[in-house]
């Protein structure tokens, strides 16, 4: 069986079973003394991949707002909208 490699990757615990991705396990973003609130800023709105590149570096963490706030984001683009306030991870690729 392969193994997902990208570090960033939101499907890294699914398994791949011969060319295709098994059933998803989605990593978890458990919640930190050191995790941030933030108000989502009108230049964010509906683009949580640009709040990644602002916060961790890189668009490919996008899915980590809403695996981190999921009373609040059940759909990460379109319930991302500018003047909600939600918990920012820090440190995201350590866990």
């Amino acid at each position: 069986m392969a193994q997902n490699s990208k570090d960033t990757s939101q499907y890294l615990l699914t398994p791949i079973t011969d060319w295709y991705l098994d059933i998803a396990v989605f990593r978890s973003v458990p919640s930190s003394e050191f995790d941030q609130i933030i108000t989502i800023p009108p230049e964010y709105d509906q683009r949580p991949d640009l709040l990644s590149q602002a916060e961790y570096g890189t668009p490919r963490l996008w899915w980590v707002f809403a695996m981190r706030n999921p009373d609040l984001i059940e759909d990460p683009i379109n319930d991302f909208v500018a003047g909600l306030d939600i918990y920012v991870p820090v440190n995201i690729l350590k866990q």
